[in-house]
């Protein structure tokens, strides 16, 4: 090769590398929508974040306790099983290639899955979507025969690409959403200034940062019973349409909170319109991303009273009440 031929070649590699190089700085993270089509606070909620404890323990991006030990997403999740048959749909976050997709697994809790046998790592049925520079997002535990792509579609921001389910390694229904960049966990709710092409602000859009508000604690959704409840039946929404007749066996309030840290406390009451019924407390031992609890009474008259029956949780964190939630139901 002819030192003329060396110079050129050398040049073109120069200039390859160069562009290469610009290329990457110049490729910025996906601007990210909304995963999933739900009223945020009212048909579902975030639940967990990424995990940035590096120790046994864990801690979300905004120093709170909703997470667990390696948690590698953000769970969206509903508020009960009863919104998941009725279908609440996943919408690819940014445009891109679907990578990979898998289906055909149980909707069903891990508390009632004895086997345990999950496949691809307990991620369930899910769509992974591949972007530019290295950067691809996933949709976890989907409902069995609602992924609507195949490996290889292209798809737009906004498409749906199935509906949340109860599939894999999941105890509520819920998306698991993960972010990766080159194959490492990133947070969407930080910053990636650390990045090529990355800023100062998170991967949300702007519209959906207003909507995604931390909450570091709440009440999913509580009601009555005529029965010693059930966690099971509670989030499969068995209780929703509970009614008080005169002779019912039992009345019990339950709740179904998220985010308890320790030391909490949480006070439940049940009332009737001739006063108080029932007051309890009772302090939280450890960091509870859910927590189910119930008070409640077995009928002692030979009919319940006619009137309003109410249920009150407050839950006191540090100095003060951080929730107070009430719920009522009559017996005419």
């Amino acid at each position: 090769m002819s030192r003329l031929n060396q110079t050129w070649h050398a040049g073109i590699i120069a200039m390859t590398l160069i562009l290469s190089i610009h290329e990457r700085i110049l490729a910025a993270p996906p601007v990210l929508a909304l995963p999933i089509k739900c009223q945020i606070g009212a048909e579902c909620y975030i639940q967990n974040f990424v995990d940035h404890d590096k120790g046994p323990g864990w801690r979300d991006y905004a120093e709170g306790a909703l997470s667990t030990n390696g948690h590698g997403g953000t769970d969206f999740s509903l508020v009960n099983q009863r919104v998941m048959r009725a279908g609440v749909d996943v919408l690819a976050a940014s445009s891109g290639i679907v990578a990979a997709t898998h289906d055909g697994e149980a909707d069903i809790s891990v508390r009632q899955n004895q086997t345990k046998d999950f496949k691809r790592g307990g991620a369930g049925n899910f769509v992974r979507i591949r972007h530019a520079d290295g950067w691809e997002t996933q949709y976890s535990h989907l409902k069995r025969g609602s992924i609507t792509v195949h490996p290889g579609w292209r798809v737009e921001t906004g498409t749906i690409l199935g509906q949340v389910g109860l599939s894999g390694n999941s105890e509520f229904p819920h998306m698991h959403f993960s972010v990766r960049h080159h194959g490492q966990v990133v947070d969407p709710f930080m910053p990636t200034p650390h990045l090529a092409g990355g800023g100062k602000q998170s991967l949300w859009a702007p519209a959906v940062d207003n909507q995604l508000t931390y909450c570091p604690a709440g009440l999913l959704y509580g009601g009555f019973a005529t029965e010693i409840p059930s966690r099971d039946k509670a989030e499969a929404g068995e209780y929703f349409s509970t009614t008080l007749s005169r002779d019912s066996p039992s009345i019990a309030f339950w709740i179904v909170m998220f985010g308890l840290r320790k030391d909490d406390i949480v006070e439940m009451c049940l009332s009737n319109t001739h006063g108080e019924m029932i007051n309890e407390r009772q302090k939280v031992e450890n960091n509870n991303a859910m927590l189910f609890a119930f008070i409640g009474k077995h009928r002692s008259e030979k009919i319940w009273p006619p009137g309003v029956y109410t249920g009150r949780v407050v839950l006191y964190r540090d100095v003060g009440a951080v929730i107070e939630e009430t719920r009522s139901i009559s017996r005419d």
